[in-house]
């Protein structure tokens, strides 16, 4: 069952949903303020340095004293393709990064409406091919993403898969965004419990597709051909709008011979692990993360 303080934490994230109606710049300042705001617990910790991965598109590392050499989280943020940092999430970053003992190398991948699907994905790769270019070996890698960020993750291992790039041994996804066409049964059923907001799934829609197949399997990975991937493991809220997206792709990924560790949370909505601050289930989360994070970078 869902907390009081659940419950008054949600209502507070209502509150600062994106107004669809600002242009993109002021909307992205006002999410990016209310993150960082809610995510101000980070010590010494800091970004170390700034790497240009392509023109304009840049990867952060971020480092932590419990950081082992040699393991690394390859980590995308969300903010539904449209908004989000590396800076808005950087106590996420943290706290992943404590929980895993690795590194964190965070990309700022293109965001809609400027760039379109698929930059996004195409930044992904370049981030990927960065690090095993620059001597990071694939089975201590791992790619972390949260809602659009967790979409990113499937997409990069589908595409180094076909590309026939080695693959890393996991890849993690919070809440993953899996099918753009946004009709699962959760969508209408958990609409009073979560954040999330159906102007805002048509908006992230519109903006990052720009009229491109919703169906691509790169826009929604549930549609894409699955065998072949490593290991997944996958976090998801009872209350999440995206819900029964997420358990249809978890089905077909196990049909395709994906092994797949989903782990549902009780009574919470989207992204609640941004919020470890305000959220015990959110550290929580957090730690099982780390921990299979840690098991999977030391076999």
């Amino acid at each position: 069952m869902i907390s009081d303080s659940s419950i008054d934490l949600l209502t507070l994230i209502k509150s600062h949903d994106p107004d669809q109606k600002k242009p993109v710049s002021l909307a992205r300042k006002d999410f990016s303020a209310f993150y960082e705001d809610m995510q101000n617990e980070r010590g010494e910790y800091m970004i170390t340095e700034r790497v240009e991965l392509s023109p304009g598109v840049y990867g952060y590392w971020i480092t932590v004293p419990e950081a082992d050499s040699g393991c690394t989280i390859l980590f995308f943020h969300g903010g539904g393709f449209t908004f989000g940092s590396t800076k808005d999430h950087l106590g996420l970053s943290v706290r992943i990064a404590k929980a895993a003992r690795a590194q964190v190398f965070s990309v700022d991948y293109r965001l809609a409406p400027e760039y379109v699907f698929p930059a996004a994905v195409e930044d992904a790769v370049a981030a990927y091919r960065y690090l095993t270019g620059q001597g990071h070996l694939p089975h201590r890698i791992i790619p972390i993403g949260i809602s659009s960020g967790g979409n990113l993750v499937i997409d990069l291992l589908i595409s180094a898969r076909d590309q026939g790039l080695p693959l890393p041994r996991t890849g993690v996804c919070i809440s993953p965004l899996v099918d753009m066409l946004f009709e699962g049964e959760s969508v209408i059923k958990n609409l009073d419990n979560d954040w999330i907001t159906l102007e805002r799934l048509n908006a992230i829609k519109t903006a990052y597709l720009a009229g491109h197949d919703p169906k691509d399997p790169l826009a929604s990975p549930v549609y894409a051909r699955l065998n072949g991937l490593p290991r997944l493991y996958i976090q998801a809220g009872t209350h999440e709008l995206l819900l029964s997206d997420i358990a249809s792709f978890v089905d077909k990924a196990r049909w395709a011979g994906v092994p797949v560790q989903f782990e549902l949370w009780e009574g919470m909505f989207h992204c609640w692990q941004v919020f470890a601050q305000q959220l015990p289930e959110g550290q929580q989360a957090i730690s099982h993360i780390g921990e299979y994070s840690r098991d999977m970078l030391l076999r």
